[in-house]
């Protein structure tokens, strides 16, 4: 991408990275497999409440394709085969799952220096179209998105944003929900030196003005560990702890406590993610 405009999905991401990324509830478990021959594999445990879920991902790279094919608990089979400038700047992807014939998915995406274009188009009789553009620079971005449904032969969505990313903040402006609920979000780094950052996510819905709201900051203890808090106007507040114990390879502690909700216990979560 270089200097160009970042894609229409990633206006107010880092806000939200900041806000929501590692946080996780349940007890989750990755072990991760690279090769120096292109072939990768990773596996995923998930156990929520009393109910265990789980998958294995491989992926092949051979010069510019990457073959990733995932098999969950469920016999579910998700194939998606990446294919990077086919033209200049452009990368397409082909996605289907099994047993789900009509879930074939093309994609593609377009990086300028001034422009990021993606587009999807469901591969059956009754397509959801997708496009999402923006314009700009690596300072600041403008774009916006829209979903059509042939079926219905009715927009299933339309949004547009705003955003300006500068050394030390980041500022993002959206109008999404169909022109219903306007997002503004807000990251700044307050010591780079050791990754203090503080982050805030307001939503307000134009048709019944509410408001609602997220704050939250990160912290590196040291190298190797991190801190984050979440705070919501809901009364929820949240923690996370995570701990590189080695090369790539992670353990997060994360709790969550609801302060209108006094007879109910505080959640726990436990990701632990291996990569020898």
């Amino acid at each position: 991408m270089g200097n160009g405009p970042a894609p229409f999905s990633d206006i107010g991401k880092l806000a939200k990275d900041l806000l929501t990324k590692d946080y996780n509830f349940d007890h989750k478990f990755t072990f991760s497999v690279p090769s120096s021959n292109g072939m990768g594999l990773t596996a995923t445990g998930v156990k929520r409440d009393q109910i265990f879920v789980g998958d294995i991902c491989t992926q092949y790279k051979s010069g510019n394709t990457t073959v990733d094919v995932k098999v969950d608990t469920y016999s579910n089979v998700s194939t998606k085969v990446t294919m990077n400038n086919i033209l200049q700047s452009t990368k397409v992807a082909f996605s289907f799952n099994i047993p789900d014939h009509k879930s074939g998915k093309l994609d593609v995406q377009y990086l300028h220096n001034r422009a990021a274009i993606n587009s999807s188009i469901g591969l059956n009789p009754a397509p959801l179209l997708d496009i999402a553009a923006a314009i700009g620079s690596k300072d600041i971005t403008v774009g916006g998105e829209i979903g059509f449904d042939t079926a219905s032969a009715s927009f299933t969505k339309y949004n547009a944003g705003i955003g300006i990313k500068r050394t030390d903040f980041s500022i993002a402006l959206i109008l999404m929900d169909k022109g219903q609920t306007l997002k503004a979000s807000y990251i700044h780094a307050v010591n780079p030196l050791n990754g203090t950052e503080i982050a805030a996510e307001m939503t307000h819905r134009l048709t019944t003005y509410e408001n609602s709201f997220i704050i939250g900051s990160s912290h590196r203890i040291d190298p190797f560990t991190s801190v984050k808090t979440r705070f919501s106007d809901n009364g929820k507040v949240a923690m996370l702890c995570q701990r590189e114990w080695r090369p790539k390879s992670l353990v997060t502690f994360s709790a969550e406590y609801d302060s209108k909700a006094i007879n109910a216990a505080p959640k726990l979560g436990l990701a632990l993610a291996l990569k020898p």
